[in-house]
């Protein structure tokens, strides 16, 4: 909208559909957000309207929250599902506390979608071939992009704290600061927007798909997890003599007994699971460990200060908001209801079959649909309006034929 009509306090309103509206443009049925599909208010978060740096010519972003004209939040926001569990936390004294890990890939252009993606050319003339995973140079090729990167993150305000190169074949990783829940959700969002603007501007494609290259690791966004006490700020997860509380073993219960129910929620998409399926250190699994990377949900090594639960689970393509709802109201679930862990695991594992997780979002959607814990923590409007959403998307996947299909099928007699 107009700069003017925004200071005036005009109230922008969207239809509710938009909220279910699926990847490729469609909606689910209208039963799923009101068959009258009347507005909802746009209200914007004062704290997250920033002035984008990228822009010839001056633009703002601001980020809302989507609220039913009578005034609470919407049941289909994502954004307003994050707010709830918060509020939940509150509600006890306690406040969580997360950071994200973002993977992405920076590609050449890609005009035909037939075509795998390939590095972009860089400084010195060549494309990446794969052996510049964590050395100090291996984004030069690069360095146009990343300085307007890290400018554009300054004057937004978005403190980061390591950026590398990772596994893959022009792949690189960020990490955000930890802090509030709602607050690492907006720069993760809005994160991603700046990568994908600024490499435009480049001639580049930044792809934040899970899994956009065969033979080359995925790209994840890992989840840290703390809880502190209200007021003290105090991690609870560690008691005085640095030892892990009950709490910290009830919070791994509670990640554990959401995780294959919620997994449709981590990895939204069909790609989710071709990351999941060739593990490069994403494992699809709900076992915990210390320090294991083979572990759906690593405790990383650190003082007790520190202590804190990574979710290794979503996939760089996983709604921020979405992803740290879920991963901390399963969480908050194991807390209230005193969940007891597995024994942690250590080294090479086999994964038993109650912490397995599912391998397809057909096969991830059913266990949701099925998932009392997910309807009573995210309410039932919201629940199944999420996987007729995502059946659209999956039946569409459906009505293709890859050229895998082609390739090997067709000459089988």
């Amino acid at each position: 909208m107009t700069a003017e009509g925004f200071l005036e306090g005009r109230r922008l309103q969207m239809a509710r559909g938009v909220l279910l509206q699926c990847i490729m443009g469609g909606y689910p049925a209208a039963k799923f957000y009101g068959s009258d599909d009347g507005d909802l208010a746009l209200v914007a978060d004062p704290s997250m309207i920033h002035p984008l740096p990228w822009s010839d010519e001056p633009r703002a972003w601001a980020i809302c929250d989507a609220d039913e004209l009578t005034g609470e939040s919407s049941n289909l926001s994502t954004r307003g599902q994050l707010k709830k569990v918060i509020a939940r936390y509150a509600a006890l004294g306690l406040a969580p506390v997360v950071a994200t890990e973002l993977e992405f890939f920076v590609f050449a252009p890609n005009t035909d979608p037939n075509q795998p993606f390939r590095p972009p050319v860089g400084l010195d003339g060549r494309r990446e071939d794969g052996q510049s995973a964590f050395s100090v140079s291996s984004n030069n090729g690069l360095r146009p992009f990343f300085s307007e990167v890290y400018k554009c993150m300054a004057a937004l305000g978005l403190p980061r704290d390591t950026f590398m190169h990772e596994m893959g074949v022009s792949q690189f990783e960020i990490n955000l600061l930890h802090g509030d829940p709602l607050l690492l959700a907006d720069q993760t969002f809005l994160f991603k927007h700046l990568l994908k603007e600024v490499a435009l501007k480049h001639g580049l494609t930044v792809v934040c798909m899970a899994k956009p290259l065969a033979h080359t690791p995925g790209s994840s966004m890992h989840i840290h997890q703390s809880i502190v006490e209200i007021g003290s700020g105090k991690n609870v997860f560690s008691d005085e003599k640095g030892q892990p509380t009950a709490m910290f073993r009830h919070f791994i219960g509670g990640q554990q007994a959401g995780m294959a129910e919620f997994t449709a929620l981590f990895a939204p998409n069909v790609n989710s699971y071709q990351r999941l399926c060739h593990p490069f250190a994403s494992p699809n699994n709900a076992c915990w460990s210390h320090d294991n990377r083979a572990a759906g949900l690593r405790i990383p090594a650190s003082s007790p200060v520190a202590r804190r639960v990574e979710n290794r689970l979503p996939g760089a393509d996983a709604n921020p908001y979405l992803a740290i709802a879920a991963s901390l109201a399963a969480g908050l679930h194991g807390i209230e209801h005193e969940l007891e862990p597995t024994e942690a695991i250590q080294g090479e594992f086999e994964v038993p079959d109650n912490l397995s997780l599912p391998c397809t979002l057909h096969a991830a959607l059913e266990r949701l649909k099925r998932s009392q814990l997910a309807m009573e923590l995210f309410g039932k409007e919201f629940i199944e309006g999420y996987i007729a959403s995502k059946t659209l998307e999956l039946t569409s996947f459906f009505d293709e034929i890859t050229p895998w299909e082609r390739r090997v099928l067709a000459a089988q007699a």
